[in-house]
């Protein structure tokens, strides 16, 4: 009975440490999308990139709202370090209406974005990623001429006031910067929902 016990318990270990290695090291493959100022961005556009920060967020979610600055601030900081950071909206326009193009090019302006603001209007690269909540930040790294997941989460632990919040996705990219091992792979991501519609 203890050996039978023993024997589920190791199976069970194995398929909670393999489907986390999976999350955090899924493999994701060059996308375009098209920015808010008409053009189409491309993973391929970065010559010199050694990763990326994306960030799914939206907006009318008032979570992601307070994420703004930090944003900002994010693609300030890394990508003179060629990690630069792509926002993806990948809300269904059809269920928010404040979610179309033409409010996304509203909020870019207003919110004076320094990155590329990318309309994901069939949910694809959403779907691909598995993001789950505005705002759910990765950090995707340059592997043999692949991209790895190498973080997925949060952005912070505190939405709030970000002066006492643990910078769990800056932490991450400097470890990669470093030559170092991500420390935390994953956290927990919160805000608004994602809904993807029915595949037809």
């Amino acid at each position: 009975m203890k050996n039978n016990l023993l024997r589920i318990y190791c199976l069970l270990f194995f398929i909670v440490t393999s489907s986390f290695k999976f999350i955090s090291e899924k493999t994701i493959q060059d996308f375009a999308l098209q920015n808010v100022n008409g053009q189409i961005v491309s993973t391929k556009d970065y010559k010199n990139a050694k990763g990326f920060i994306v960030i799914f967020t939206c907006n009318h979610c008032p979570f992601a709202k307070l994420y703004t600055q930090r944003m900002n601030d994010l693609n300030t900081k890394f990508s003179k370090l060629n990690v630069p950071l792509l926002a993806i909206n990948s809300m269904d326009t059809l269920v928010y209406e404040d979610e179309t193009f033409a409010f996304m090019k509203q909020k870019a302006k207003i919110d004076k974005f320094n990155f590329p603001y990318l309309q994901d209007a069939t949910q694809s690269i959403g779907r691909i990623f598995q993001a789950e909540h505005t705002p759910m930040a990765y950090v995707i790294w340059k592997e043999k001429k692949e991209w790895i997941i190498k973080y997925k989460g949060s952005i912070d632990n505190n939405g709030e006031h970000p002066n006492l919040a643990k910078p769990y996705l800056s932490n991450a990219v400097n470890e990669l910067l470093a030559n170092k091992e991500v420390s935390l792979k994953q956290s927990e991501s919160f805000g608004c929902r994602i809904f993807y519609r029915k595949k037809s």
